[in-house]
């Protein structure tokens, strides 16, 4: 309070003070905000202490690592692409971590009158200050220890160094500000459900990146990707002094200068985002758009245009947004979508596939059928005032397969088509895609079965469960259920191919295209003949069941 003016009685000079410039006032706000915060519960700053000790023991080992690179052939190579992959770390960890830093939001400042240029360079400052960016520093401290020699990378690394942890924490600022309206609404808690998924699929990626490295000899194969990465900011400040060791000194200065160039452009998106954050306005401060423009809106989109009119239109925009919007339904859909791909991707590219692993991405895409009454959770009984009779229902099954057909059909279809060309079989596409099209029916039929017989609700309160509590049996029952029946309906067709195959008849694999295309499809309308009259007859017990949660 000792900072604010205060009055003085006309005629007289207010008292003159050094005013603090707003840099000392953040840093001082951080510290004061961190100090209380630790003060509110001993767990807190137990947890917090913890997490000191464990960074510098890894901060420890780190920098050790790199010492003992020192002299050896790749240690360039090292120390850049973890550079690399820290930097890209700190791009996307705002993404994913929306809520990491709250002192920092720069959404809590709009109603300050502050200027941009010196709120970014304080807030900058401010950021420096946490267990991250020291991190940073030390990560990127023992990076430079591995490749600086002589007094030219000794010279370039005391630039580099903090050059590359200053750039790496202003451009997860610079990120995080540019979506800081997205992180608050309704889509980052989408891409906080679906943070888990990133995370198994990269810990996939960097396993199967780990094993063909090793089957390559060593990190010899890693050049390329390192002469790229080199090139790239705050990466280039370590190559730099790569260079500079080197006795290159013009790339070395080159390198240098552009990360320095990106530090600036950084710097300046992160000033523009503030910009509009604090002079634009959002949803909450624009008016109601007059009925003409919602109606314009709403029925004059792309969606809107292809799809069928009536019933069947409607409820497929629906089904196709809840896929789109809903966090649940959207991260399961995401899920299979990214395993269904994976799974046969990885095990073609390690060289022991099978044409036949990508009927996987057919049995992950047709489990989003399952239990399609659950997804609408309590507002399911304004679907049930539409439903009177068996044909209410199956006009309302078949829209739902219809909108999940647009993007199972084709998502199947690729996926096997690149497993084929991975694996190099062409000759085998044919069979393949019919399998995959047979079991996509297969699954879709007993998704519609199941969804009427075994309904169960999935909670909106919690981004965890995703069963109502007492109804789990009823889950198991339906993943299951479904996933031992649809096998048994394929069996014709799993049939046909290894008939084929061991009858030395495989110039006939092609009727499988057509026999499996034409199969699924009588499947689907098999399905909804028999889960229409039970949705109509049990819908109370439906409305009841997905309404638990």
């Amino acid at each position: 309070m000792s900072a604010l003016p205060t009055a003085t009685a006309p005629g007289t000079a207010s008292p003159a003070g050094p005013v603090p410039s707003l840099t000392s006032v953040f840093v001082r706000l951080k510290l004061s905000l961190l100090r209380n915060s630790l003060r509110q519960s001993g767990s807190r700053t137990a947890a917090y202490i913890v997490s000191i000790v464990f960074g510098a023991f890894f901060a420890a080992a780190l920098v050790l690592g790199f010492v003992l690179l020192r002299g050896n052939a790749d240690a360039a190579a090292v120390a850049i692409l973890l550079t690399g992959a820290l930097a890209l770390s700190w791009a996307v960890m705002p993404l994913f971590i929306p809520s990491g830093d709250e002192t920092l939001d720069p959404s809590r400042l709009v109603m300050l009158p502050l200027r941009p240029r010196p709120l970014v360079r304080a807030l900058l400052v401010a950021s420096l200050m946490a267990v991250g960016p020291a991190l940073t520093f030390v990560l990127a401290l023992g990076a430079a220890l591995s490749v600086a020699h002589g007094a030219a990378g000794t010279v370039v690394a005391v630039l580099a160094v903090p050059l590359t942890a200053v750039t790496c924490v202003a451009l997860s600022r610079a990120v995080a500000a540019a979506n800081v309206r997205l992180l608050t609404s309704r889509k980052g808690r989408d891409l906080a459900l679906l943070s888990g998924l990133v995370i198994a699929v990269g810990i996939q990626v960097v396993n199967f990146g780990a094993q063909r490295l090793g089957e390559a000899g060593g990190l010899e194969s890693l050049k390329p990707a390192t002469a790229v990465v080199g090139w790239l900011p705050p990466a280039a400040a370590i190559a730099a002094v790569d260079s500079a060791s080197r006795g290159d000194h013009a790339v070395a200065a080159a390198r240098l200068l552009l990360t320095a160039g990106a530090l600036a452009a950084l710097a300046y998106w992160w000033q523009r985002s503030l910009v509009r954050l604090m002079v634009e306005p959002d949803g909450s401060t624009i008016g109601a758009a007059s009925d003409a423009a919602v109606r314009e809106r709403s029925g004059g989109g792309l969606l809107a245009r292809i799809l069928p009119d009536g019933r069947t239109g409607a409820v497929m925009e629906r089904s196709l947004r809840y896929l789109w919007r809903d966090p649940k339904t959207k991260a399961g859909a995401v899920t299979s979508l990214a395993l269904g791909l994976i799974v046969p991707l990885v095990n073609a590219l390690q060289g022991t596939g099978s044409i036949y692993w990508a009927c996987f991405a057919s049995g992950m895409l047709g489990m989003l059928m399952y239990n399609q009454f659950g997804q609408d959770t309590s507002a399911f009984w304004m679907v049930a005032q539409t439903i009177s009779t068996t044909a209410d229902a199956y006009a309302e099954l078949r829209a739902r397969t219809l909108a999940l057909l647009l993007v199972t059909l084709p998502y199947a279809v690729f996926v096997t088509v690149l497993t084929v060309a991975v694996l190099g079989e062409w000759n085998r596409l044919p069979d393949a895609v019919g399998l995959a099209l047979g079991l996509l029916g297969a699954m879709l039929a007993t998704g519609s079965v199941v969804s009427a017989v075994f309904p169960y609700s999935i909670p909106q309160d919690s981004g965890y469960k995703n069963v109502a509590p007492g109804q789990g049996a009823l889950a198991w029952m339906s993943i299951l259920g479904g996933m031992l029946a649809a096998p048994l309906l394929c069996a014709p067709l799993i049939g046909a191919t290894i008939y084929l195959h061991v009858s030395d008849q495989q110039s006939l694999l092609w009727l499988l295209l057509p026999a499996g295309t034409l199969y699924g499809a009588l499947l689907v309308l098999l399905g909804l003949k028999v889960a229409a009259p039970r949705t109509a007859r049990r819908l109370p017990e439906i409305l009841a069941a997905v309404s638990k949660g």
